[in-house]
């Protein structure tokens, strides 16, 4: 691949692309129709399509449109791996370095990444789209392969494209007009705050734009999730992830994550859907990391697996009609929520191996608002249409009336015992002597390494054996999507949130009553003693 090189005495005076660039001829429409003209000009620098024109698809132009308007300083796009957004936001650098729609002097742009490697991925793009240009034009440019990556342009009042790695170093007392922010959520928390804060300090000086590009993060915690959640104003956000709770190989959602596979953009359709099945096959991290990286959810890939696939727990759902009957002692399981999260509780009956669970929530804020600040939009709604799910109490669910109301769901079967949270005990004996239930025995059960190990195996084999049968449930569906499991080294698992602003509270009360169901089944009967007279 040949460097462009600097420009001659007279490159500034034949180069008639410049020209032609500099005219405004793209603007008649505005500054985003004039970089999706721009755009179209290039050719594709590397993979299968290298050298052919460039075809924005729609996702595409959507996120160049809604970026670059003009009451917008900072655009954010959330997609799956390979969808070509790097590109993307690489090409609008090369033309803003060349002025296409911005006039003024010496532009700046900056490529900030977590570190110099991956920052060096979007610099390679921008050097690909330059050796496209015609020679006349690559004369114009100067690029520098040491250790300060860099593309300047001659021409138009000058630019330069610079690389800034998240590093910790300073960059106050730059302009930049635009700033170009890859691969946002993989960012060190502190050092990725401190370069992001002074790259929009440093934007203000001069009108400049911010694009932030990444594929989901870990958690709701993360900088670029709030981005994405909590957007300021001013803020465009384009995100392209699939509802929560679906089978990884599941193709609609698939695609709703890599929009750009039905335009030959990436991975294939087909390839999507065999990488999926063979993390279904492998399961633990390998999941996580599709589910995080191909289908952009925002599922953590550090020590922790899914608690159970959701296909593993759709194989106990059966028809309301094919349920087992409530015969035997049923066990209760019971989760107590704080202050603004969900009370829940399962019932099981281990002798026939049904199933049931509800949950509360307190009526302030309403479902329908909780469910769009915990990002499940109108799910909450429907899990109460479906009666899965009741409001009770103001700001908090009363334990007491709570439990009392729990135990009429009940309707006269027999409460075998009450399984909760040891760290809980002293509100349970609250509650339980509220709901006049004093006489039935409470057993304190830990979610840490030791009882949650011990109570997820359980779980687990009586949900594999089949020895569980559940009808339809949202409700369920839900908290399993959202739950995981922390592993130690030694292998141990504990019961943990995939997302900060997960609810869990139904899976921790269903992994309560069904363990302790199991142990149950599994103790040896007594038999009676003979006394000898």
């Amino acid at each position: 691949m040949s460097r462009p090189r600097k420009s001659g005495p007279n490159a500034r005076k034949t180069s008639k692309a410049g020209d032609r660039r500099s005219d405004c001829s793209f603007l008649t429409h505005g500054i985003a129709d004039a970089a999706i003209g721009f755009l179209e000009t290039l050719n594709v620098p590397e993979g299968p399509r290298a050298g052919h024109p460039l075809v924005l698809a729609e996702y595409q132009k959507k996120f160049v449109r809604g970026s670059l308007a003009d009451d917008v300083m900072v655009g954010v796009l959330s997609i799956g791996r390979g969808n070509a957004k790097t590109a993307l936001a690489s090409g609008i650098a090369l033309g803003s370095v060349m002025g296409v729609w911005d006039a003024q002097p010496k532009r700046e742009i900056i490529l900030a990444a977590r570190n110099r490697d991956q920052a060096r991925t979007a610099f390679q793009f921008v050097v690909g789209f330059v050796q496209g240009l015609p020679e006349a034009e690559q004369e114009l440019f100067a690029v520098r392969f040491g250790y300060r990556l860099e593309v300047e342009y001659q021409a138009n009042g000058g630019g330069l494209i610079r690389v800034v790695p998240a590093d910790g170093k300073s960059i106050l007392g730059g302009a930049p007009t635009l700033a170009i922010m890859d691969e946002r959520a993989a960012w060190e928390r502190e050092k990725g705050d401190n370069l992001e804060n002074a790259i929009l300090s440093g934007l203000g000086k001069r009108g400049g734009r911010a694009l932030i590009i990444s594929t989901s993060a870990p958690d709701d915690a993360n900088t670029f999730s709030r981005w994405l959640d909590e957007p300021p104003p001013n803020c465009y956000v384009q995100e392209h992830r699939p509802p929560p709770g679906l089978p990884a190989d599941d193709l609609e959602s698939l695609l709703a994550a890599n929009p750009g596979a039905v335009d030959g953009i990436g991975a294939s359709p087909e390839w999507l859907v065999g990488q999926a099945r063979r993390a279904i096959a492998r399961g633990g991290s390998a999941l996580s990391s599709f589910r995080n990286l191909n289908r952009n959810e925002r599922v953590s890939t550090e020590d922790r697996s899914m608690l159970v696939t959701i296909d593993e727990w759709m194989s106990a759902e059966v028809a309301a009609d094919d349920l087992p009957a409530r015969s035997g002692p049923c066990i209760l399981g019971v989760d107590l929520g704080g202050s603004r999260s969900m009370s829940a509780a399962s019932f099981f009956w281990p002798d026939t191996g049904r199933l049931e669970a509800v949950g509360s929530f307190p009526a302030v804020p309403s479902l329908a608002d909780r469910g769009a600040s915990d990002g499940v939009s109108g799910r909450y709604v429907e899990m109460q249409e479906r009666g899965e799910l009741s409001v009770l109490g103001e700001a908090t669910v009363p334990p007491g009336p709570w439990l009392a109301l729990i135990v009429r769901h009940l309707d006269g079967s027999e409460v075998a015992c009450i399984v909760g949270d040891r760290f809980r005990f002293a509100e349970f004996c609250e509650a339980i002597d509220k709901a006049g239930l004093s006489r039935v025995p409470f057993i304190q059960r830990g979610f840490g390494w030791r009882d949650g190990s011990e109570d997820i195996e359980r779980f687990r084999r009586a949900l594999f054996d089949g020895e569980m049968k559940v009808a339809p449930s949202l409700l369920l569906r839900s908290a399993f999507a959202d739950a995981i499991t922390l592993v130690d080294p030694a292998g141990n698992h504990k019961l943990a949130k995939a997302r900060s602003l997960g609810r869990i509270d139904a899976a921790a009360a269903t992994v309560l009553a069904v363990a302790e169901g199991m142990r149950r089944k599994a103790a040896p009967t007594r038999k009676a003693r003979v006394a000898w007279l």
